[in-house]
């Protein structure tokens, strides 16, 4: 794999926007919400966020960050799994180019999250009609502890222990 992996710098935010821009569900991908770049410098700040470069482009991305209460999705996801750790952080979203997709460019970036946080709880939902992400996820080793509905459309919360 000619792709490098690493913790996303500011650098990195236009590769980023760009990449979560073509992968919005309104583009035909999978996508359900577009951060802007002040979340995502916000994010950058609270927690290492994770990037595949190939040839100095983004290729993929990985983010983390706190339990924000104020995004309403995030919100529903808290009141579905309330036996959370204390210091669990929210996973997510996840994306690679489709170009690249089927490498292991979200295992490797799954990897890196999981030295940087050893030993806290990760915690994500995913649209329960989106059986690709849901197989791919718990071929890393996540498993479903709850769901929800949220805007009229069923999630799947899944956690890991990093």
């Amino acid at each position: 794999m000619n792709v490098e992996i690493g913790i996303a710098s500011w650098r990195d935010l236009d590769g980023i926007v760009a990449l979560q821009a073509m992968n919005q569900i309104s583009n035909g991908g999978s996508l359900s919400a577009f951060l802007p770049r002040a979340r995502l410098l916000k994010m950058m700040e609270e927690l290492p966020q994770i990037v595949a470069r190939k040839e100095g482009e983004v290729v993929g991305f990985l983010l983390c960050s706190a339990m924000c209460a104020d995004v309403p999705i995030l919100q529903a996801m808290l009141d579905a799994y309330p036996m959370r750790t204390e210091n669990a952080y929210a996973y997510g979203p996840i994306c690679v180019a489709r170009n690249e997709r089927g490498r292991g460019i979200a295992q490797a970036m799954f990897a890196m999250l999981k030295r940087l946080h050893p030993g806290r709880e990760g915690i994500l939902f995913i649209r329960s009609d989106n059986e690709p992400s849901l197989r791919a996820h718990r071929k890393m080793g996540m498993r479903e502890v709850s769901s929800f509905l949220h805007a009229g459309v069923e999630h799947v919360v899944l956690n890991y222990i990093g």
